[in-house]
């Protein structure tokens, strides 16, 4: 197994240009699955965990509802906004500015072949991270992500998940609430919960978060939960 990881911080990417990216690097990672199965060979497959931030836009997942966008076109171009239906799990969410969404680009053949076990481990890196904040964060029951107070009527949601996998092969990922603009959220139904709020860490904590400190924070969770020897490239 090789539990190596190309680590790459992307940076702010328009979303459609990061999607590209991700499906070329999934695409590759498949086919070299597939190559060593024709040629009966056991070659080491690629692994990436990816970090980025993305101008405004709505995600709307293969089992969302589109009547969760409560916007118009003509709504999206007021708020400079983009949406796009695309192939993961999971219902609608936003991404933008000052918020941290990770792409991990696994072949779970390397560490594990559980999805629930790689999506509740995902989730553990970010408790832990939030952890790192004197923030008390877990599951709420029947849902995926990371919540605040999951235990009460208060339960708002400060990281949504939705993934793909194929042959074990992982993209899509998370997407983490930093400095995040909330008020993006009110143009949708979040993840197709309509009685939930969400936060953010600079919400929670009242104060603008060094972004580079929580990418740090965060990617060393994924290395120790993961087993994962990051390499920067």
């Amino acid at each position: 197994m090789n539990k190596q990881v190309f680590f790459q911080d992307w940076g702010r990417v328009d979303y459609q240009k990061a999607w590209d990216r991700q499906e070329h690097i999934f695409a590759q990672i498949v086919q070299q699955k597939t190559d060593n199965r024709l040629n009966n060979t056991t070659n080491a497959t690629d692994n990436y965990l990816i970090f980025v931030e993305h101008p405004h836009v709505y995600t709307l997942g293969k089992s969302g509802k589109p009547e969760n966008l409560l916007l118009d076109e003509q709504g999206l171009l007021d708020k400079q906004a983009s949406y796009y239906k695309i192939n993961r799990g999971g219902d609608i969410t936003y991404h933008g500015p000052g918020q941290l969404v990770g792409y991990p680009i696994l072949d779970l053949d390397n560490f594990f072949t559980d999805i629930h076990l790689y999506m509740r481990t995902i989730e553990e890196a970010v408790i832990r991270t939030l952890a790192d904040y004197g923030l008390d964060a877990g599951r709420y029951p029947g849902y995926t992500g990371v919540w605040l107070d999951p235990d009460n009527e208060r339960a708002r949601k400060i990281c949504a998940i939705g993934v793909r996998a194929s042959r074990w092969v992982t993209m899509h990922g998370f997407a983490f609430n930093v400095n995040t603009d909330l008020n993006y959220f009110n143009n949708i139904v979040p993840c197709g919960i309509d009685d939930k709020a969400v936060a953010s860490l600079q919400g929670e904590l009242g104060k603008e978060i060094d972004l580079k400190e929580v990418k740090e924070r965060l990617r060393k969770h994924f290395a120790d939960l993961f087993g994962m020897e990051l390499i920067h490239v």
